[in-house]
């Protein structure tokens, strides 16, 4: 199959997303990438802060996101959130970007891995050559911790504002990230 044909399948199909549609926060960026003519999306989040419920198995399948969005969080938010919540563990999560590429040949996916890494997103790599190309990018900013367990927040109304802060200031230099790979990718149009 032809990469315009794998192209053009891929962005004419459903989204098949938990959320099912492209996040708002990096829309643009998704847009500007599928309009390339060597490379197209797979995936993509913007980055968010959610809360998390993890059973002890830990397996992906079985957690269940009590609080999520795709911006910066306010401590009213959060506390409305953990009013009413299980006896399972919940996480506080601060999670940022990732976009994979599909790209044509090698050529055009050094070419995208050097825009990536020139817009500061070090963590940026090849994950499969083959019969598609694809270019993982995902932000370093993370924040990952417990905030309740058996039906109890175990932590100070001081510490979580804390912690949404700094989730906050998180996610702004995800966004301003984004905002970065955005630009990089225009000049190449150009």
């Amino acid at each position: 199959m032809s990469f315009e044909k794998q192209k053009k399948d891929i962005l004419t199909r459903s989204d098949k997303s938990k959320k099912g549609s492209i996040d708002e926060g990096i829309k643009p960026l998704i847009d500007l990438i599928n309009s390339l003519p060597d490379h197209y999306t797979t995936s993509s989040c913007a980055g968010r802060i959610l809360l998390i419920e993890i059973t002890d198995s830990g397996r992906k399948d079985e957690s269940k996101w009590v609080f999520i969005k795709h911006s910066k969080v306010s401590f009213s938010e959060i506390k409305k959130a953990l009013a009413d919540i299980s006896d399972e563990k919940i996480w506080l999560r601060q999670e940022s970007m990732i976009i994979h590429i599909c790209c044509r040949d090698l050529d055009s996916a050094k070419k995208m891995l050097s825009l990536c890494w020139k817009a500061g997103l070090k963590r940026t790599g090849m994950i499969t050559i083959g019969k598609k190309i694809i270019v993982e990018t995902f932000g370093t900013e993370r924040l990952d911790t417990i905030i309740a367990e058996k039906g109890n927040v175990i932590v100070s109304d001081d510490y979580l504002r804390v912690l949404i802060r700094e989730a906050n200031k998180k996610y702004t230099k995800n966004t301003a990230r984004i905002e970065r790979l955005y630009k990089k990718i225009k000049e190449l149009k150009k």
